[in-house]
Order: structure tokens, then C-alpha cells, then sequence
């Protein structure tokens, strides 16, 4: 009789063993349906299985991030069904969940053309409509691997083969096909009701060079056909934002083969950039940081002795001389410590905050770079805050309040926070993590913010708190981070003079607002659209004249308008005026100035917006007046 307890502490008990399914039924039909797997005292398992003993049971939905993914899992074993059905002499290898979707990789003697991938698709919906049963059955190893190549599934046999011996093999079989999985996967095909194959690229098997190109398909996979559509109208926003594309639109930036990863800045990308910096470093004079200023290459005996080098090692771009390794900086923290270490240091100097936009280094593989998004060389707006245990969590509480007021001067309100918790591969003891850890959660929870726990995500060095960022079109960006250290200061012999006299060990504060800028420069430029606010837009205001007889008058705005800091230019081409302002709209202007015979007359000026708001004839100074309101309020 086993007795199950569900998630919200209630009990049902039964006179005998008892399935998922069973359970989920004996609550509502309405659950049953929507029921698509288990979890049984916190483990995932088919809906099929059987409880005989006493246990606590999750019943799993759509609604659940974990359903999401025993979907997609369930549509990678129905494109591999509508492959084979399709293509019989196609071998199957792997398909596992990926974000947002699932892929499956293909052996095949011919590439896959589009029309395939739709008959695939129209493959994949039928065999869904069928409602075909997800059976789950177990073989020894030795037998599934006679099985599979009896199948003609070499690819499939090789798996299993370097599975151990004594394992017992888990296969599914929804119709004629059967496949390897741990599973599990939703009871039958009709469950599948919202996905789509979106493209295919090529991978190795196994990941190697050095074996066959495989064809791999990509689909993505929602609990419903709403969703779905959501997700593929985010896709097409996403293209149309594509910060790559419009870098080449607005002449901001470009990258090329030879400085892979790495960026060629155009003078008005550049704009861009140096705006967001200089405004950090208001913020970080206004916080108590001192800015320093660290060097590019350093040699390898202190990254061995922070620990990156055994961390990092092939992704750390290095260089000789003189019978010396060298590493190009991949991050700035050692260097930090370096300049702390200059000097006795008494409890009276901390906090001590060390800023720098550091430039950092880092061989990132070639099919992983991406714009701005991924890259080799990035700047970080990085810091790092020396202080005592009992300062951790004014100096917490501080970041947390400087991060959210730039995030909200940049327009986002949406913050994801989450602590990351040690990871297997760690310095320090247990003790110092569970130091560290706890100093970080009580951080949160003074600050009164929602927050998820991330375990094992932590730094090789400290756990972690990190802010996302949502964008309009709902992707998440993580950018922000802020670390607590207690290894790094001890392998470099940071030590301050306690009041006690002793020597101690300060605390290290790893932080970051922006992470990247780069990076974030990417994520504005796909935010805005290419459309940025005011006080970012490279050129804020363009001067057009209607005929050559304004030109001496758009000079003397031209000029107003540098004197008093805005960013401005002027077009004087003998074009008419409809072309200019469709030209200068199309490049994001914020603001277009017309000239013309009346405005020459009245000394005044006609302004409209990137918008095509019509602001009529204005003063000079009442235009400049709206301008500067406009910067400052940072909208």
C-alpha cells in the first residue's frame, strides 16, 4: 500500500503499486491529460512508471520548465521516426535538448535540401497525429548492441559499446522505431503538438575533425501552437535587429578574418562606446572607486599562482621572450591585487575599490564567436573591492543599488538575479564557500530582491551573484556579476594590518555592471533597434538646408549646437529636402533641423524627430534648452 505525498504535503494511499499516471488520474482527468512525465522523491521518470513504495510524487506539465524538455526530447525521437521513415538508409546518432529546441544528427549519403526538411516537418506531424504510444523497454548492453547493428545503426552501437557492461540499457519505441534514451519522454506522440524544423548545419561525430561530417537538423519545440508562434515572431525581431546587420546599416562597426573575434570600432560606434564609458566612470567616481590601469601581458607565473592558468589553459592567448612564457590578460583580478599589495594597508584604507575598463584576451573557439555578442577581445567595466568580512555586506548592498540605477538609465527594469553556488572544480575549503555563500544570500535577502539559486554554477574562486537583463522581445542577457573571494587574496599575499595588530587576509569583491561592453553595446543596439536614446545616438542632430542660400545660417546653428555639446552635423548637398530627411531618418537621427527661407528670415529653426514628429519653429536656445533636458534625463 503505497502512501504518495504530492508537492502541496497532501496524501493519497493505495492498495497496491501505483503508476504516474494512475496517480495524476486518480487527482482530475483534466491533470491526466496534461500529464506528460513524473518526478518520484525528485527524480525524473516516465509517466508509465510504476511506484510500489512509498514516495513523494511531482506530477509534470507543460507548465513546467522540465515538461518543456521532455518535449523537445520527444520531438527529437520524432525526427529521427520521419527521417527514417523518409530516409531508410540514414543512420541515426545522437538528439538531445538544446535551447529553445532539439537537434538531431544524421549520417547520410546525400544532403538534406529544403524540400526535405519540409516533407520531414509534414513527416513529423502525422506520426503526432497518430498518437503513437512511447513505450519504454530495457535490454542488456551486449544485446542492444547486436540489436542496433542488426538495425544497420552502427552510429547507435558504438554509443551503447562504450557504455559499461553491467548497465542495463533503456530503449523507446513509438511505432516502428525504436531508439537509445534515459528518457523519459511523453506517453504518446499526440502530446506533440507544437514544433517546427527551423534549419541544418554540419557537425562532426563525436565532435572530432577528425571523423565523418554528420547533418544535423534543428527544430524547436513549445507546450502549445501560442507559444510557439511567439517564440517564431521573437525570431523574426531578432533578425530584424541583428546588431550585425545594423553596425553595416549605421557604419558603427566591423569585424574581419584577420582579427577574428576581435573589432574594427567606426567613428561612430566608437561614439557609442566612449559615451557608455565616460558615464561608468561618473559612476564609479561618484561610488568611492579609484580607476587604474593594468598591463596586457604579464608573465605566467602569476596566472599559475591565481589558478587561471590550470583553469583557462588553452583559452589564454600566450607569447615568449627572453626564455619566459607570457600570457595575454584574460581577466584583470591578479593585477588588481598587484597594485593593492604596493604598501602596508591598515583596516583604516578599506574599502579599497579598484576600477578598470580592462581589456582582456581570451582564444574563444572560431564557431562560437558572434559579433559583438562573443568575442576574443572585450573591455570589462571591471572592479574589485578590498575589504574586511564585516564590510561584505555594505559593499553588496552598495553595487546592488549602483547596478540597478544604470540598468535603469539604459531602460531596463526587468533584472534576473540568481546565485551561483561552488562548482566541483573549486579552490578553497568547504568552509570558506559556505562563508561566502551565506554572506552573498543574506546580501539578497537585505536588499528584499526574488532570487533563484543556481548550484554549481559559482566561480572557480567564489560564488556569485548575476543580473540578467530581459530585452523587449524577451531574451535574457546575462551581464552583471558581483563575486566574493576569499582564495585569490590568499594565494597572492594580499594582507591588511587588523586593529588588533595582526596581519589579515581581506575579502576580494569581484564586480561588474556591464560585463562586456562589447557585449552590451551589442544587446542597446539590438534593444534600440538601432534607434538609441539621445544622450547615446552617435549623431544627435543633422542640420539640413532646403537651398544654398541657408548655408551660412545652418553653420552658425551647426556651430551653436557644438558649443554646446551636442553631437551634430550638417548636410548641405544640393539634394531635395524629402531625400535628406528619408536619408538621415533611415541612419536613427534623433532630430533633423530644417533650414529654409522663413527660418534664415526669423533666425529660427524648424525641428522633427526620428519619429516624424513635426516640433515646428523653434529658438536656437528653446531647441539646445530641449536637447540638454532630454540628455540628462537619459529617456
Amino acid at each position: 500500500m503505497p502512501v504518495i505525498t504530492l508537492p502541496d504535503g497532501s496524501q493519497r494511499v493505495f492498495d497496491q503499486a501505483v503508476s504516474i499516471m494512475d496517480i495524476a488520474k486518480s487527482i482530475g482527468t483534466g491533470l491526466a491529460k496534461a500529464t506528460l512525465a513524473g518526478k518520484v522523491n525528485g527524480q525524473l521518470l516516465d509517466a508509465s512508471t510504476i511506484i510500489e513504495h512509498d514516495a513523494t510524487i511531482e506530477i509534470i506539465t507543460a507548465k513546467s520548465n522540465e515538461g518543456i524538455d521532455v518535449i523537445r526530447h520527444s520531438c527529437a525521437h520524432l525526427l529521427a521516426q520521419a527521417v527514417k521513415q523518409l530516409f531508410p538508409e540514414a543512420q541515426v546518432t545522437i538528439g538531445p535538448v538544446v535551447e529553445n529546441g532539439f537537434y538531431y544528427d544524421f549520417s547520410y549519403h546525400k544532403s538534406f535540401s529544403p524540400d526535405d526538411l519540409i516533407a520531414i516537418e509534414n513527416t513529423m506531424q502525422q506520426l503526432a497525429e497518430q498518437d503513437l504510444p512511447v513505450i519504454r523497454s530495457v535490454m542488456s548492453r551486449n544485446d542492444a548492441v547486436s540489436f542496433f547493428k542488426a538495425q544497420g545503426e552502427l552510429y547507435k552501437a558504438e554509443i551503447i559499446a562504450s557504455i559499461p557492461e553491467d548497465q542495463e540499457i533503456s530503449l523507446y519505441q513509438q511505432g516502428n522505431f525504436i531508439d537509445l534514451c534515459r528518457g523519459p519522454h511523453v506517453p504518446s506522440t499526440g502530446k506533440l503538438t507544437a514544433f517546427k524544423i527551423m534549419k541544418i548545419a554540419g557537425a562532426y561525430w563525436r565532435g572530432n575533425s577528425d571523423n565523418e561530417m554528420l547533418q544535423r537538423i534543428y527544430g524547436t519545440a513549445w507546450a502549445d501552437k501560442k507559444e510557439l508562434q511567439a517564440y517564431l515572431h521573437r525570431l523574426e525581431e531578432a533578425e530584424k535587429r541583428d546588431h550585425r546587420k545594423l553596425a553595416k546599416t549605421l557604419d558603427l562597426f566591423h569585424t574581419q578574418e584577420e582579427a577574428p573575434g576581435m573589432v574594427f570600432w567606426h567613428e561612430k560606434g566608437w561614439i557609442i562606446y566612449q559615451q557608455i564609458e565616460q558615464y561608468i566612470r561618473q559612476k564609479l567616481r561618484q561610488n568611492g572607486y579609484a580607476e587604474v590601469k593594468t598591463p596586457q601581458v604579464v608573465d605566467r607565473s602569476l596566472w599559475e599562482k591565481s589558478g587561471h592558468w590550470d583553469k583557462f589553459g588553452s583559452m589564454i592567448f600566450t607569447t615568449h621572450s627572453e626564455h619566459k612564457d607570457y600570457a595575454i590578460k584574460p581577466m584583470n583580478c591578479p593585477c588588481h591585487v598587484q597594485i593593492y599589495n604596493q604598501g602596508i594597508k591598515s583596516y583604516r584604507d578599506l574599502p579599497i575599490r579598484l576600477a578598470e575598463f580592462g581589456s582582456c584576451h581570451r582564444n574563444e573557439p572560431s564557431g562560437t564567436l558572434h559579433g559583438l555578442m562573443r568575442v576574443r577581445n572585450f573591455v570589462q567595466d571591471d572592479a574589485h573591492i578590498f575589504c574586511t568580512e564585516d564590510q561584505i555586506q555594505q559593499e553588496v548592498a552598495n553595487f546592488i543599488d549602483m547596478l540597478y540605477a544604470v540598468y535603469k538609465d539604459f531602460g531596463f527594469e526587468d533584472v534576473i538575479v540568481k546565485l551561483s553556488t561552488r562548482p566541483v572544480n573549486r579552490v578553497g575549503d568547504d568552509a570558506v564557500w559556505d562563508k561566502a555563500e551565506a554572506a552573498l544570500e543574506l546580501a539578497l535577502n537585505n536588499k528584499g530582491l526574488d532570487w533563484e539559486l543556481q548550484p554549481g554554477e559559482g566561480a572557480f574562486y567564489g560564488p556569485k551573484i548575476e543580473f540578467s537583463l530581459k530585452d523587449c522581445i524577451g531574451r535574457v542577457w546575462q551581464c552583471g556579476t558581483i563575486q566574493v573571494d576569499f582564495s585569490m587574496p590568499n594565494r597572492l599575499e594580499a594582507t591588511y594590518i587588523a586593529e588588533d595588530g595582526s596581519r589579515q587576509i581581506p575579502v576580494m569583491l569581484h564586480r561588474a555592471i556591464l560585463g562586456s561592453l562589447e557585449r552590451f553595446i551589442g544587446i542597446l543596439i539590438e534593444e534600440f533597434a538601432g534607434t538609441f536614446p539621445l544622450w547615446l545616438a552617435p549623431v544627435q542632430v543633422v542640420v539640413l538646408t532646403i537651398t544654398d542660400k541657408q548655408t551660412e545660417y545652418a553653420r552658425e546653428v551647426l556651430l551653436h549646437l557644438e558649443k554646446q555639446g551636442i553631437r551634430a552635423k550638417i548636410d548641405l548637398r544640393n539634394e531635395k529636402i524629402g531625400f535628406k530627411i528619408r536619408e538621415h531618418s533611415m541612419q536613427r537621427v534623433p532630430y533633423l533641423v530644417i533650414i529654409g527661407d522663413k527660418e534664415l528670415e526669423q533666425k529660427t529653426i524648424t525641428a522633427r524627430t526620428q519619429k516624424g514628429d513635426d516640433l515646428g519653429s523653434l529658438s536656437i536656445d528653446d531647441f539646445i534648452l530641449r536637447l540638454r533636458t532630454e540628455i540628462e534625463s537619459k529617456k
